[in-house]
């Protein structure tokens, strides 16, 4: 698999002695990290940070913490949609599993039970990491569509509606009421501001998911 560049590893858990073996493996696999000893912390740090200066990401978190638990902090990431973004992998003590194999369902990436195997720890969080760049991605390109959109007049608008249905440049025309050369200045105009070359090219590109 290959790494994904510019990615944090968040790892949030009571104990500084878990923090310093994580922090210590993800440094000896080349992965960058940041250690938090409470859930107020990094919630406060991290989660308040602008969206625009997000990077891939994915989070360590201990199921259960003094303060604000990590089971509390998921449930409010989950709530503001932070989990695509940043997926959660659980690391948990054997009486936490039924808890944690719930967290699953509900959006979390994965648990891993305390003693855990470094590799197959690496193997998600990795995996976790690469999630978090494709939904960053997708993003970052439904933001592009949108602010192309937001390039087009109104008539503009109304040729790549039609446009995009299939409509022929003369039918447009009679539906629009202007001429065939008007309709057919708007719909070059219409693929130089959405960057594209054709119908559908045009019509992929809004189905951006």
């Amino acid at each position: 698999m290959e790494p994904v560049i510019d990615a944090t590893v968040y790892i949030v858990d009571d104990d500084a002695d878990v923090r310093e073996a994580l922090a210590w493996l993800l440094r000896s696999r080349r992965l960058l990290s940041e250690c938090y000893r409470s859930a107020e912390d990094f919630e406060a740090e991290v989660l308040k940070r602008p969206p625009v200066v997000r990077r891939p990401s994915c989070l360590l978190l201990d199921m259960r913490m003094t303060g604000m638990s990590g089971l509390s902090l998921f449930n409010r990431m989950l709530e503001r949609g932070e989990i695509e973004a940043m997926p959660v992998i659980f690391l948990t003590g054997h009486a936490d599993i039924p808890t944690a194999v719930d967290t699953v369902k509900r959006g979390a990436f994965d648990f891993c039970e305390k003693p855990f195997s470094d590799n197959a720890l690496v193997d998600r969080i990795e995996q976790a990491l690469v999630k978090s760049a494709e939904h960053l991605a997708s993003d970052r390109a439904r933001e592009a569509v949108r602010g192309r959109l937001e390039e087009l007049t109104d008539r503009e608008k109304d040729v790549m509606r039609l446009v995009v249905e299939g409509v022929p440049n003369k039918l447009i025309a009679d539906q629009l009421d202007i001429s065939v050369r008007t309709v057919e200045v708007h719909r070059a105009r219409v693929f130089d501001k959405m960057q594209v070359k054709s119908a559908v090219e045009l019509a992929n590109l809004l189905r951006t998911p």
